[in-house]
């Protein structure tokens, strides 16, 4: 069974295949009841919902920056980058469950046709997690739109980074690995 099969957490909604180009369903996260961060992407785009795996589109720096971090990079199986980072204490997800997109680009979302992911069901499966980093803007106002005031309270860190899109370029792979630190920086913290 693959690891993004494992988790306990399922999305909000069953799966939908990729037949128009415009149904989109996130993955379940990968995670483990021992994480202490969570990263939130958005919605999947068209690559990693055809190959089945977060961030897999080859131009996305995701895991160019997770093996600078972690030693999780792209040259290693993607099931080995998983174990390395539930390992460390990292768990991903995306904050929407489904939307109508045309193409991969969150631009494209169609606001009407979003459904969040069961944050509640998440947290209340993750008591450890204290720090919440967004993977660029549309997965910070997405979450602080539809999840954030769902939420009961809790004492949550929020940090949007910058986007690891290559849609996002203006930002060179340097700068942006400066700005990921900090999610390492946040699981070295006790």
């Amino acid at each position: 069974m693959s690891a993004t099969n494992q988790s306990r957490i399922k999305p909000a909604i069953e799966p939908v295949h990729l037949t128009d180009g415009t149904a989109v369903c996130s993955f379940a996260p990968i995670e483990s009841h021992a994480a202490r961060v969570l990263v939130l992407g958005s919605m999947p785009g068209t690559a990693s919902l055809r190959a089945g795996q977060y961030y897999a589109y080859r131009h996305n720096a995701f895991w160019p920056i997770m093996g600078a971090l972690f030693g999780a990079g792209p040259e290693i199986a993607y099931e080995k980058r998983i174990v390395i980072l539930r390992r460390a204490g990292l768990a991903f997800w995306d904050v929407l469950a489904s939307c109508a997109r045309e193409g991969s680009l969150d631009a494209a979302i169609d606001e009407e046709s979003i459904v969040p992911n069961d944050f509640r069901t998440f947290f209340d499966a993750h008591p450890n997690v204290q720090y919440v980093f967004f993977n660029g803007s549309k997965a910070e106002s997405s979450f602080n739109r539809y999840v954030r005031p769902n939420l009961s309270e809790r004492s949550l860190h929020f940090t949007r980074l910058p986007s690891t899109s290559p849609a996002h370029a203006s930002l060179p792979l340097s700068r942006k690995l400066q700005a990921w630190r900090a999610v390492a920086q946040a699981l070295a913290k006790k």
